[in-house]
């Protein structure tokens, strides 16, 4: 493959996986039987303000993004371009959905939502253009802090998700489903999506960030 087309097809996956994260996070908003961790959050923020919730994911990825400085963190473009897509597709796909009830269409709703953003996650993160603003926080505190990874990522999901509760955003099963699956779907589609290799050997996926970290824009 040239460099060329990888490029492409690496630019391709990029706005795909974020504009499919976006989709499948609106899914699981619909579903209401619980968000992923910065999903909780978001939703809860969006109850308060009274703005959508996508507005609120790219106002949160920009001030997540702002932390980034302190800590000496540099951002792709998969990072930049993740405050807006994964909001914007969120807000287009809630608007576009019709509103479900009963829990034979809420549970299929919501084990989509969860695979869909598996795949997501693994075409974004394979593209290799920078893991998302939280992931970043993440790793950053991680080298600030000479913690484990496990750690602050543990740390600051479960402050998002209290905080989140708190104000209002749905916390339940799904989270639960959501937090013990999406490791392992991130990693059979980071697998799936793979970009072959450049000709002089290097890898594709962003160097200097732990793959293990991220999982989620």
């Amino acid at each position: 493959m040239s460099t060329q087309s990888r490029l492409g097809r690496r630019l391709i996956q990029l706005y795909a996986g974020l504009a499919l994260y976006g989709v499948s996070s609106a899914l699981l908003v619909e579903a209401g039987l619980g968000l992923e961790p910065w999903g909780v959050l978001h939703q809860g923020l969006a109850e308060l303000t009274g703005v959508s919730i996508g507005v609120v994911s790219i106002a949160v990825g920009a001030a997540v993004l702002l932390l980034w400085i302190p800590m000496r963190q540099r951002p792709g473009l998969g990072t930049v371009s993740n405050v807006f897509v994964v909001g914007l597709a969120m807000d287009a796909t809630l608007a576009a959905v019709p509103h479900v009830h009963g829990l034979a269409l809420r549970i299929p709703l919501l084990l989509a939502g969860i695979v869909l953003n598996g795949a997501a996650t693994g075409l974004y993160i394979a593209a290799g253009f920078g893991p998302g603003p939280r992931d970043g926080l993440m790793t950053g505190l991680h080298r600030r802090t000479g913690r484990s990874i496990r750690l602050m990522r543990t740390a600051v999901e479960v402050t998002v998700v209290v905080t989140g509760f708190v104000l209002g955003g749905t916390l339940g099963a799904g989270t639960l489903l959501y937090a013990v699956s999406i490791g392992p779907l991130a990693q059979v589609f980071l697998r799936m999506f793979a970009v072959p290799p450049a000709p002089d050997g290097s890898t594709v996926v962003a160097t200097g960030q732990p793959r293990g970290a991220i999982l989620r824009p």
